[in-house]
């Protein structure tokens, strides 16, 4: 899986191969104790985190002593030292750039940052330790989804974040061919991948739905046979049923929510072939946090905000992170047989527009805009245009609709903003934020608003002119 020169660290990456692939497949079974891996672990983060800077005041002299002296007991750790520790923000994280790490950048194998999607980039670069293992967790459950004689496309233009990179570790892993082809970001084009995919029998799509969505548009769009595949993993990116139910129509393939995470943290969940996100137990401590106060996974079924603490990160471990995540956690089991609790994501806190106190999500959104008893043509992709109390969806289709059809779609949607009132209007292509879903989240990529003078301007003709006409036949 590596491959390392010196016969030290080799050996030592091959332990660690050993020694956690045996921990996860424990896990998985439900025969590992857990209580004493995360003490165990947590110590281990602890002592790596009093070489942080960026800890320096968080840990307080007492703790830092006990570690040194090695008098603290890992259940002691666990249950009273981990919950007493102050939240670590993104934006803490952020500002602290490098002094997070607790060793030298050199020593690192790769630099990688966050998105910054809900705030600056911060640094997330990859060490031997924390790839073996995140390979490790995510590989030890898509060997129920893979074999060897898959192909691999994947498609994630994503430079700075370690994703692309991860996932081609992975496939590696379960010995998987793949290829990882770049496509730009101002032209689109994406006729030498969909050649690719074709001469490949690329059978695997891994990636944003969002950069999925534009492949399968740009081949209707030219005239090309658009791509097929078995099966779709997707992430980093709000993915909810109807979107799935989407993707699965224009590419005939099963979609699997793959994997969730962040380039800080690693991949938290992972999918099983039952498509269900299963919590990598033996790699985080976890935590719910709401207006009701804060407290560990316990068994039972919970929904709240995601607080993570990072087991297998020694070179930049994150104690209590706030990852601005709403989840559900659910213990009722899963079909395939794991032991491990399920996770669904509901999305990020500020993902939801508010229109005089209700709110609107993206999946409610997207249920009506994919709704299998719709006319056609077919809804490929959108983008919500908001201006004064005027919602203007914006659509692209596989064919072309007439007044009839844009006023079914909006009279569907209305119900969702009822303090507005909502147009349709169809267009050859959308502007490139729609396609920048897994960088910006999906309301700064899917939603305009125009009340802010600055975001014409991110309005590229001729859509610019269909947004003015429709204000003006509404008389705004």
């Amino acid at each position: 899986m590596l491959l390392l020169r010196d016969e030290e660290s080799l050996a030592t990456s091959l332990s660690q191969v050993r020694e956690h692939s045996e921990l996860t497949r424990r896990v998985q079974r439900g025969e590992a104790d857990l209580p004493a891996a995360h003490g165990r672990k947590l110590l281990r983060t602890l002592r790596a985190a009093t070489r942080s800077a960026m800890y320096r005041d968080r840990l307080g002299e007492e703790l830092r002593e006990r570690l040194a002296a090695d008098t603290l007991d890992p259940a002691e750790a666990l249950e009273k030292i981990l919950p007493s520790l102050p939240f670590l923000s993104k934006q803490e994280l952020s500002a602290h750039g490098a002094a997070a790490f607790t060793q030298p950048l050199s020593s690192f194998l790769h630099y990688y940052e966050s998105s910054g999607t809900t705030g600056d980039p911060a640094p997330a670069p990859k060490a031997i330790n924390d790839l073996v293992t995140n390979t490790i967790n995510i590989g030890e459950m898509w060997r129920r989804i893979l074999q060897p004689s898959d192909v691999g496309l994947i498609l994630i233009n994503a430079p700075f974040a370690p994703a692309a990179y991860q996932f081609e570790k992975v496939l590696e892993y379960l010995e998987v061919m793949s290829l990882r082809p770049w496509v730009d970001n101002i032209t689109g084009d994406y006729t030498r991948v969909l050649r690719l995919v074709e001469e490949l029998g690329a059978n695997v799509f891994v990636g944003p739905p969002s950069r999925l969505l534009e492949m399968v548009q740009f081949a209707y769009r030219r005239e090309l046979p658009p791509p097929r595949f078995d099966r779709l993993l997707l992430m980093a990116e709000q993915t909810g049923p109807a979107f799935q139910r989407h993707l699965s129509r224009l590419t005939g393939a099963v979609p699997y929510v793959a994997a969730y995470g962040s380039s800080e943290t690693g991949t938290i969940a992972v999918t099983c072939e039952a498509r269900q996100l299963h919590i990598q137990l033996q790699s985080y401590v976890l935590e719910i946090t709401d207006e009701s106060g804060t407290r560990p996974l316990s068994g039972r079924n919970d929904r709240g905000e995601l607080v993570v603490t990072t087991l297998d990160v020694p070179s930049r471990p994150l104690l209590r992170y706030r990852i601005g995540d709403l989840v559900e956690v659910d213990y009722s089991g899963c079909e395939c047989g794991l032991a491990t609790p399920l996770l669904r994501t509901l999305g990020r806190s500020q993902d939801v527009l508010t229109f005089a106190g209700s709110g609107v999500r993206q999946d409610d959104l997207e249920a009506v805009l994919w709704a299998e008893d719709l006319p056609a043509p077919l809804v490929f992709n959108y983008m919500l245009v908001v201006e004064g109390r005027t919602v203007i969806c914006l659509v692209t289709t596989n064919g072309t609709p007439d007044d009839a059809w844009n006023a079914e779609l909006a009279g569907r949607l209305a119900p969702l903003f009822a303090t507005h009132e909502v147009v349709v209007r169809p267009v050859e292509t959308l502007p490139p934020l729609a396609s920048l879903g897994q960088y910006l989240g999906w309301k700064l990529s899917r939603v305009l608003d125009l009340n802010e003078r600055r975001n014409w301007s991110r309005l590229p003709e001729p859509i610019g002119s269909i947004v003015q006409a429709t204000l003006r036949s509404l008389g705004r």
